[in-house]
């Protein structure tokens, strides 16, 4: 069992200007994102599914070739292996879940 409160993780800059504190189970990772306005996110894909949702800001999304902006409560569901990149049109929050497991952002 787990049990911690969120801003007494460790928090981690994975590239410039996205930071994140991680909670990893068996089968997946969550992370709850604060990104400066204005940081991008290149062109990549993995091999997790992720789960996505921005609880503050607007965020511009590119998945699989179709570009949204994304706001609170709006959802996005990428499947493994797909291309996808972003931009930060706003400072944002962002929660991700991914599984399996980022061992990569342990």
């Amino acid at each position: 069992m787990f049990s911690k409160e969120i801003q007494h993780i460790a928090q981690k800059e994975i590239i410039k200007g996205f930071k994140a504190r991680f909670v990893h189970s068996e089968h997946m990772t969550l992370a709850y994102w604060e990104i400066e306005k204005g940081a991008e996110l290149p062109l990549h894909s993995h091999l997790h599914e992720q789960i996505a949702m921005v609880t503050q800001g607007e965020f511009e999304m590119t998945i699989g070739g179709e570009t949204q902006v994304y706001k609170p409560g709006k959802i996005a569901v990428i499947p493994p292996h797909v291309e996808h990149s972003g931009k930060a049109l706003t400072y944002c929050e962002i929660t991700d879940v991914f599984s399996p497991v980022r061992e990569d952002y342990k």
